[in-house]
């Protein structure tokens, strides 16, 4: 063990490329958590191999190379392994993959920023060299795609066979047409027409098998869908892609957390209807010029700051008084009072979904005190902040 423990050190030292280590099935090293001094984690599950050794992908651009050491009990994961520059999407992809917890995010990120770009290619060789270094077996890299083309082969000759015995047995789906309609109508954050069409269609439909046991299914759909909606209904709609991306963790979160069909159907339905809730709120009005657009936007994006009409009004390069008279015209509302709304909806979503404590939350929005957060809090919504995470927290 201190063999292998050691060399996969050494090799992380010399790449730079993330090294874990199993044993019997349960990671026994992995550098990123070395790193960042916390307990490693199961990442990945050791399935028989058909070949070693293989590779697998999160997406296209994030891989991991896996080698069983053969006559022992170990195996050792190359990875990730990025083939392009790191982006916000691709960060989140990797999160939510690996379900890394909230809080240990911000450490992560500034740990895989540090992972070398490396192509497909060059993780194949990698990976032929520690076949050699470890099994003391010669394999070349047409050998190696040889086998992955005849994998390929395979599955292309198991996905015509289930095309055929689907058109045989007259079935169709309509997944396409049903996700089109259902990306609209939360774009267009309707709450009342989501509801009558997702009660009229009873069943969402097929999607094909995802896994191998009905619940394992159930949850890739429902994990599969939130991803989808974000991105395809929801930023479209209006809402900020930040909070999109931590609402769909959450969900994904949940889901992993339930034992039956029938809750993970009953989340998967509530998760449609808030995304739609949350479009609504975020939409804004039609006909709106594009300084106060950009107004909204700013106001927005900066909900973790104090805020001042001042600021707002230098960045679209206008007076106060130009910004506070067309913001009214075009909203009906008061720019200061934007804000303090905007700032609240985002308390809200802390208070139902975040573990902060009532001062990091006033401190984060940008308020001069938790008393005053409190005051302006109750004034809004007639309850306490606290009393508001406790009834919300239960709902959720």
């Amino acid at each position: 063990m201190d063999n292998y423990l050691s060399f996969c050190k050494k090799l992380f030292a010399a790449t730079g490329i993330p090294v874990i280590l199993y044993d019997s099935g349960h990671v026994a090293y992995s550098s990123l958590a070395d790193l960042l001094g916390i307990s490693p984690k199961d990442e990945w599950t050791i399935y028989p191999q058909d070949k070693n050794p293989e590779f697998t992908a999160i997406d296209p651009n994030i891989e991991y190379g896996h080698i069983k050491v053969e006559n022992t009990p170990y195996d050792i994961f190359l990875g990730p392994v990025f083939t392009v520059p790191l982006s916000e999407q691709l960060m989140h992809d990797y999160f939510v993959d690996s379900k890394t917890p909230l809080e240990q995010r911000e450490a992560m990120a500034e740990q895989l920023y540090r992972v070398p770009i490396r192509s497909h290619s060059q993780l194949v060789r990698y990976l032929l060299f520690l076949h050699l270094c470890l099994n003391h077996q010669v394999m070349d890299e047409d050998t190696f795609y040889q086998e992955a083309e005849h994998e390929t082969a395979s599955r292309s000759a198991k996905a015509l066979t289930a095309d055929i015995e689907e058109k045989e047995n007259e079935k169709t789906r309509s997944a396409y047409a049903f996700e089109t309609e259902l990306y609209r109508l939360i774009r267009q954050g309707d709450k009342n027409k989501l509801k009558a069409y997702l009660e009229k269609t009873v069943n969402l439909p097929s999607e094909g098998k995802t896994a191998s046991s009905p619940l394992r299914h159930a949850k890739n759909t429902l994990i599969s869908l939130a991803a989808r909606v974000g991105v395809m209904a929801a930023i479209p709609g209006g809402m900020d892609p930040d909070q999109v991306y931590r609402l769909s963790d959450l969900y994904m979160a949940e889901c992993e957390q339930m034992y039956t069909i029938e809750e993970i159907k009953r989340l998967e339905y509530l998760m449609l209807m808030d995304f739609c809730e949350r479009v609504d709120k975020a939409r804004l009005p039609e006909g709106i010029s594009s300084e106060i657009f950009q107004s909204i936007r700013y106001i927005r994006n900066h909900t973790n700051a104090p805020i001042s009409v001042e600021e707002v009004a230098a960045f679209i390069h206008r007076s106060s008084s130009y910004l506070m008279r067309r913001f009214r015209e075009e909203t009906g509302t008061s720019v200061g009072s934007y804000i303090t709304r905007t700032k609240l909806e985002e308390a809200c979503d802390l208070l139902t979904y975040d573990d902060r404590s009532l001062a990091e939350i006033s401190a984060y929005l940008g308020y001069s005190s938790q008393s005053y957060f409190q005051n302006v809090f109750k004034k809004e919504y007639q309850m306490t902040p606290m009393q508001y995470r406790k009834l919300h927290r239960r709902q959720h």
